[in-house]
């Protein structure tokens, strides 16, 4: 089938957030009295922070989640606001497809501060009008919810939506929605990306995927 859309993850897609994320979680750990790895991170990235804080932190309160979730993206927004970490490409990427008349949408597991913050600093809000945030969904990544949900809001079919990623969880995802789905080496290699349908190591790679 034709694509019509694509749906771009942002953390390590758009943006090359992997290090101000950790440092942030690290930030959040330390406050609290705990210790976060880097195999730890790794693992869970790509995961909403209301998974990631059940899972490493232990909490399951639904107050304490919301509490330790809205800390820990303030201090990540505050370590990128006015110097967002551009992933190689991506600007170029998204002004390409643009022109060609393909419809963009983000679809993050984020907070729709970092998505909003993002947009205006990358100069992106313009050619991507559409996201869907984590706070949108019931079910955040594996679950297909996100995108399903930005392909809705594009008005355009799943089968005709490609989505780029480079977390497994969103590979997953974008394959439970059933469409096509891109790994993006950023983050994670491309044995751990295995089950994309394409494996790219560059976002310059993409469009000639797609085409």
């Amino acid at each position: 089938m034709a694509i019509e859309a694509v749906i771009f993850d942002m953390d390590g897609v758009l943006v090359d957030s992997y290090q101000p994320h950790l440092e942030s979680w690290r930030m959040l750990a330390e406050e609290n009295g705990l210790s976060i790895t880097e195999a730890q991170f790794s693992e869970t990235f790509g995961r909403t922070s209301r998974d990631i804080i059940a899972r490493l932190f232990s909490v399951t309160d639904a107050g304490r989640v919301a509490t330790l979730d809205e800390r820990k993206e303030a201090l990540y927004r505050d370590a990128v606001r006015g110097n967002v970490p551009e992933m190689a490409g991506a600007k170029a990427l998204v002004a390409a497809l643009h022109t060609r008349g393909i419809k963009l949408a983000i679809g993050s597991s984020g907070p729709r501060e970092n998505i909003v913050l993002v947009r205006e600093e990358l100069g992106l809000a313009e050619m991507m009008p559409t996201f869907v945030c984590g706070a949108d969904v019931e079910h955040g990544k594996p679950a297909p919810d996100v995108f399903l949900l930005a392909a809705e809001k594009l008005g355009v079919a799943p089968e005709n939506c490609a989505v780029i990623e480079d977390a497994p969880a969103g590979i997953a995802a974008a394959n439970a929605a059933g469409m096509l789905s891109v790994g993006l080496t950023s983050t994670h290699d491309a044995t751990a990306l295995k089950d994309a349908d394409v494996v790219v190591d560059a976002l310059a790679e993409v469009e000639g995927a797609l085409r």
